[in-house]
């Protein structure tokens, strides 16, 4: 009985018990992002849960629930924009929680959806809030300013017919 007593109390008042370290998720979406940097994809695997979700009003068409389909993602981005990296500005952790602020940069040299390449670069920033379960990202909160990156490449506004 004591042993469920203390336990109880450790949980009631240490909010953090069963999450992992504020800075430890901190390092692993540092990790992501370098090993996204690198294309190193398959190394994923140790810092993003199989069941993955992502969220982000900019791209509105594009589902992603599993760790496949965040690599088919960044697959189709770096088809668009191969040379592109991410470079994080701020980053803090709170519990299970990471907040970012990062610039994306590169050269479209390859297709983005209804877009063709033009050479043109992009340097934007954006924001984003990872939740981390059992050491991995598990829920990914993204967004950027469209009409800037759109911009940016020469893509808004839109040619007139």
């Amino acid at each position: 009985m004591r042993l469920i007593i203390c336990t109880l109390f450790i949980f009631l008042f240490n909010p953090s018990v069963g999450i992992a370290d504020e800075s430890e998720n901190v390092e692993v979406v540092r990790a992501m992002i370098e090993v996204v940097n690198n294309r190193n994809l398959s190394a994923l695997d140790g810092l993003v849960a199989s069941d993955v979700v992502r969220h982000s009003a900019a791209t509105p068409g594009v589902v992603v629930t599993s760790l496949e389909e965040f690599r088919a993602f960044l697959e189709a981005d770096f088809k668009g924009i191969p040379d592109s990296v991410q470079e994080i500005e701020i980053i803090f952790g709170s519990g299970a929680f990471v907040a970012v602020r990062a610039r994306y940069k590169g050269t479209q040299s390859g297709p983005m959806g209804p877009f063709p390449p033009n050479g043109n670069s992009v340097n934007a920033p954006f924001m984003a809030i990872l939740r981390l379960d059992g050491g991995k990202i598990a829920e990914i909160w993204v967004e950027w300013d469209n009409i800037n990156i759109l911009t940016q490449l020469g893509h808004f506004p839109p040619a007139e017919n």
